[in-house]
């Protein structure tokens, strides 16, 4: 077997392939913004986009591998009397099946032509991307385009966070708490890429089957940085790509209902510190969301430790947000079903909607994007004297950056040629946080494939 094969990288095939259901026409100024390669061009962006779609499934999450095995890979768009299509070169072979693309892998290839198109035509030019309504705004626009907000129903949709790179066992049991979900009719949202991620959507389409629901929901949330690390697993039927990390973090938990967390690395612990962070805000003291840590036996220790982590560095307040359990994943279903009708209740009280939490009050500090460099990371004050919410929002960088030296494409570069991030903290914070990265790495719950190295070191 070659070393390619090993790494889960397929064949190269040439191909044409038609829009399936998401943009089925563009206008000459749209294709030769798209086609240009310059600065400011999207060619770049929606190049990098594109190879992840069509790499769905392979084990890899160290996104310069993707790229410098199809370094040749080319995209045109190509003009005909009925629309347009794409015509790729040294495109993955994986996302073909006797020549024909397969038809999840289109739908998202064309999802990421949608969204980047209209992310620039219409949120770049029409809104204010430093006014924290104005963002909240854009978001909104950007789900409403990609049909997030078709569905008409009473609030049914869990999002689940958790990591990649999780070993068998958790992986199991991912599946067996979507699966429960499905069978009480219960949709699923997710980052889109592998482990916990797909996990819970395998299972929520088992039981959505066995209770003959048809239209189940498996929404699939990323952004251009992560995208190639976590490609969007075959499951998702409903892809949509935010500008940055913060927007997609905003757009899961305004879309999603109740939140469940297995366990995970960096990626996850960043997710829990922006959450916990958004609610101990005084003015969502109020706001009904529930949030269930859950995982198997053999993950108690890892909930034990980060438990003891939110003690220590957000206080027992934070603490009262959320429920661990403990390997009942029909409890966590239960828990979920529970927690929507207080929702329910809740938006019809407040006047929200039941597809957008427009009432959650997101502080600017979570919505501004974070630009990670040695700089910024080495300034971010973790300090016991900040309130509970900013500490949470600055520790919430700090494990964005850790997961841009581990996995995306510049912040690698950063780490290949500066060293490690260096991050300076009260004791109070530094000590268990250390502990916490430590168990993470022992744990192998940094990357899928070969050895880590650390990105970050703690002062």
């Amino acid at each position: 077997m070659s070393a390619d094969a090993e790494r889960g990288l397929a064949a190269i095939v040439h191909a044409r392939v038609s829009p399936k259901g998401a943009l089925e026409n563009l206008s000459q100024q749209e294709v030769d913004k798209l086609l240009d390669r310059g600065q400011g061009g999207l060619y770049p962006l929606f190049r990098r986009c594109a190879l992840a779609v069509l790499n769905s499934g392979t084990m890899i999450d160290d996104a310069r591998l993707i790229f410098d095995a199809y370094r040749d890979f080319e995209l045109r768009i190509v003009r005909e009397p009925w629309g347009i299509k794409l015509e790729m070169h040294h495109a993955p072979g994986s996302a073909f099946v006797d020549g024909e693309m397969i038809r999840g892998v289109k739908e998202h290839l064309f999802a990421v032509l949608r969204d980047i198109v209209y992310t620039h035509n219409e949120i770049v030019a029409r809104f204010d991307l430093d006014d924290p309504a104005s963002v909240t705004n854009a978001i909104f626009c950007i789900l409403r385009n990609a049909r997030l907000f078709d569905f008409k129903g009473r609030p049914d949709l869990v999002v689940c966070w958790g990591g990649h790179s999780i070993p068998r066992e958790e992986y199991d049991y991912t599946k067996q708490v979507g699966y429960e979900l499905g069978l009480r009719g219960l949709s699923v949202c997710t980052g889109c890429g592998p482990g916990a991620m797909k996990g819970p959507m395998k299972g929520a389409a088992i039981g959505h089957s066995k209770q003959r629901i048809r239209d189940g929901r498996y929404v699939g949330v990323t952004e251009p940085g992560i995208i190639a690390a976590e490609p969007p697993n075959p499951i998702v039927n409903q892809l949509v790509i935010l500008p940055d990390i913060e927007k997609r973090l905003e757009a899961f938990v305004r879309l999603g209902h109740g939140i469940i967390v297995f366990p995970g690395g960096v990626g996850t612990a960043e997710e829990i510190l922006y959450l916990l962070g958004i609610l101990l805000a005084p003015e969502n003291a109020d706001q009904a969301l529930p949030l269930v840590f859950t995982g198997p036996s053999e993950s108690a220790a890892y909930f034990t430790q980060l438990d003891r982590f939110i003690a220590l560095a957000l206080g027992p307040e934070a603490q009262k947000r959320y429920r661990i359990i403990i390997d009942d994943a029909a409890e966590v279903a239960r828990e979920m079903r529970r927690g929507f009708d207080i929702v329910r209740r809740s938006r019809r009280r407040g006047g929200d909607a039941y597809n957008f939490n427009w009432l959650l009050r997101i502080p600017s500090a979570f919505q501004q994007p974070f630009g990670v460099s040695h700089d910024s990371m080495s300034g971010l004050p973790l300090s016991m004297d900040l309130p509970a919410h900013e500490r949470a929002a600055n520790l919430r960088r700090a494990f964005s950056g850790i997961v841009a030296g581990n996995v995306k494409e510049n912040g690698i570069r950063l780490i290949e040629e500066q060293g490690p991030f260096l991050i300076h903290a009260d004791r109070q914070i530094a000590k268990p946080l250390d502990e916490l990265l430590r168990a993470f790495v022992a744990q192998r719950r940094m990357k899928l494939v070969g050895e880590y190295r650390p990105s970050y070191r703690i002062a």
